[in-house]
């Protein structure tokens, strides 16, 4: 879908470039990615330095960056448009625990046709664009940065290690204390869930699971807002 964005703005000089989340690299993202055959910039980032640099917190996230390369729109939830999980008509014989995640995916609130529209002011106005922030906006709506964050980081970069090097036993203490310093950094959690069950469900390893933790605390707020 992001590709559909990219055709639509790139004669106005905007430029895509989207980049998975994922420790297991291109071995993992790859087919995915070969899946949506691209024509613009599709990255991965096997050691979550968009997590730590920028404090992305969940996907998709997304982060604008004008042509002298100062971002203008610091990271916030990112949508091209539409959402294909809402549109699905679910089938009757899926899974029962994929069945249930996929319908509490469809409860996630988002506002995917309003962030495209702020996209498409941005590219045809640029820095006349309202939604264009100026620096002390973009600073005061990036996410603070307290020691328990950064230790989070450090533990999520131990647990990554870890596990890259074919310790993921290991890597599971480290990647617990990474959640529990910063719980609502569901790149994390998606992470580490995913090593040890393909849909993220409960194991004996984490305390936690996908279903599970949106219920806890409400599908409604799985994503902010985005302040346009």
């Amino acid at each position: 879908m992001w590709q559909e964005v990219r055709s639509e703005l790139r004669p106005r000089g905007l430029e895509i470039v989207t980049v998975a989340l994922d420790t297991g690299g291109a071995e993992a993202a790859g087919p995915w990615i070969d899946l949506a055959k691209p024509e613009h910039p599709a990255l991965v980032d096997e050691a979550h330095l968009l997590d730590e640099l920028l404090g992305v917190v969940n996907v998709p996230s997304g982060v604008w960056i004008d042509e002298e390369g100062v971002i203008v729109r610091p990271p916030e939830p990112a949508f091209p448009g539409r959402v294909v999980l809402a549109e699905l008509d679910l089938p009757d014989d899926l899974p029962p625990r994929l069945a249930e995640m996929l319908a509490e995916s469809q409860k996630i609130q988002v506002e995917p046709e309003r962030y495209l529209n702020a996209l498409r002011d941005w590219a045809a106005r640029g820095a006349e664009s309202k939604f264009a922030l100026p620096p002390d906006e973009v600073i005061e709506r990036s996410r603070p940065r307290p020691p328990d964050e950064s230790r989070a980081a450090a533990s999520f970069e131990i647990a990554q290690h870890l596990h890259r090097n074919g310790h993921p036993a290991d890597a599971v203490r480290w990647f617990r204390e990474a959640h529990r310093l910063q719980p609502d950094n569901w790149t994390y959690k998606r992470q580490a869930w995913s090593f040890v069950d393909v849909l993220q469900g409960p194991t004996d390893e984490y305390e936690g699971d996908w279903l599970s933790d949106v219920r806890a605390i409400g599908a409604k707020n799985y994503y902010p807002r985005v302040e346009l």
